[in-house]
């Protein structure tokens, strides 16, 4: 009998239910599901809200009386902004939390898949729940974290609960081109992403694969403001992408970035810089290509030190002239830090940026460059002129080894706790 079975939960059952239900209902047919078996007295789902700042919930069994939110059609976004409470907690050191509230017990579980934080699940119980009860409730997130995965393709449901503020046209083309996931574990390397848009979308991407040896990644960020920013950008990982998916080389997916802007320049010269890697798991060697970006950043034995590299034209100036890529050999637990030019100039200059990685080190790389983010709108907001982009590597080594994980996170790498929010500044 497997471990949902003996929990009281017939895992083909549920999958029917959501199969039987509309993409915008599976959420429910799953809360549905392990509220009914625990005997719950309401059951949540909180959907991580896309500033990163705070949780939305959106489906609530059974519904009773809400408190005023956005509304859609039938739906209802109720935000909740992190105040270093339980709900944040769980969410950020990917533990199940268990609260005492007057009558009853609050079971709170990280609803995640390889360290994407989708979420949280609560479900209220009148008795104090055993540890069988919060293992059970940990496999139902895990459970659900699957499920939103698989059905936001189909809706804008998700999407919509997570915009706290409206998207512009140029800010929907530069979302589109963000991986799908901001954050990846695998048992050799843990990477992370994030980006705090401009006021006037400033094109700045970020871009990951993983392969069955190889881990490629890329930074970029495109001339200008606006719509035709983020049309340079489209150009330029549009370029990266399809001579990725081709099997092209690192220089050639260069090369490819480039002719794509070249080609389809339009009124004006656009271009973009960006840094692209392509990291043997096996090795621990990263090839990389600068493009008339700025250095990554190598933390390493409680040191903060750029990465010289060879650097070679921006994507789409010319007179063309050949990549150059170069070599930087990773040691166990380096971590590996890629930005735009955003967390530099202007306002930004005043984060001292190697002080505040060291400081952030026993971090998970997802909260890295949440906390990073926030610390650049401190210094040089609440509107950026220009957008701040992270793309954060930490190498593990031992590639191939057996990853150690909990419903959807490794725990011996998550954050183990958060200070108050006011000291993380």
């Amino acid at each position: 009998m497997s471990d949902i079975e003996m929990n009281g939960v017939d895992l083909n059952e549920v999958l029917l239910a959501v199969e039987k239900a509309a993409p915008v209902d599976a959420v429910e047919a799953v809360t549905r599901s392990a509220g009914v078996n625990l005997g719950a007295l309401w059951v949540s789902f909180l959907v991580a809200d896309m500033s990163g700042r705070a949780l939305v919930r959106l489906v609530h069994v059974p519904i009773g009386d809400v408190p005023d939110g956005r509304r859609q059609d039938q739906d209802l976004a109720v935000v909740l902004p992190f105040d270093g409470g339980p709900q944040e907690q769980a969410l950020r050191t990917q533990q199940v939390l268990v609260e005492h509230a007057g009558d009853h017990h609050v079971v709170r579980a990280p609803v995640t898949q390889r360290g994407e934080a989708i979420g949280l699940l609560e479900i209220a119980v009148s008795a104090a729940p055993t540890d069988a009860v919060a293992h059970q409730v940990s496999r139902a997130a895990h459970t659900l974290a699957f499920v939103v995965i698989a059905n936001r393709r189909h809706t804008d449901l998700f999407e919509w609960g997570q915009r706290t503020t409206a998207f512009t046209l140029a800010a929907e083309i530069q979302r589109r081109l963000l991986p799908s996931s901001f954050t990846c574990e695998a048992d050799s390397f843990t990477v992370a992403g994030w980006l705090e848009p401009a006021a006037s979308i400033g094109g700045d991407t970020f871009d990951y694969s993983l392969a069955r040896d190889l881990l490629h990644l890329s930074i970029t960020d495109a001339v200008g403001h606006g719509v035709h920013s983020a049309l340079t950008a489209t150009l330029c990982v549009g370029g990266l992408r399809n001579a990725r998916r081709r099997g092209g080389t690192l220089l050639e997916q260069a090369q490819a970035a480039h002719e794509a802007l070249v080609a389809n320049a339009a009124a004006g010269s656009p271009f973009a810089t960006g840094l692209l890697g392509r990291l043997d798991l096996s090795t621990g060697i990263l090839a990389v290509v600068n493009a008339g970006h700025p250095a990554p950043l190598l933390v390493r034995d409680r040191a903060v030190l750029p990465v010289v590299l060879p650097i070679s034209r921006p994507f789409g100036v010319r007179p063309a002239a050949p990549y150059r890529a170069a070599e930087v050999e990773l040691q166990a637990g380096d971590r590996l830090v890629l930005l735009t030019d955003g967390m530099l100039e202007r306002g930004a200059a005043a984060l001292d940026l190697p002080a505040r990685l060291l400081h952030l080190s026993a971090l998970h790389p997802r909260e890295v460059v949440r906390v990073l983010g926030d610390l650049v709108l401190e210094v040089a907001g609440p509107v950026l002129p220009d957008d701040a982009c992270l793309l954060v590597l930490d190498w593990h080594g031992g590639h191939g080894d057996t990853r150690r994980t909990a419903a959807g996170a490794d725990h011996h790498r998550a954050s183990k706790s958060l200070p108050p929010i006011a000291s993380r500044r």
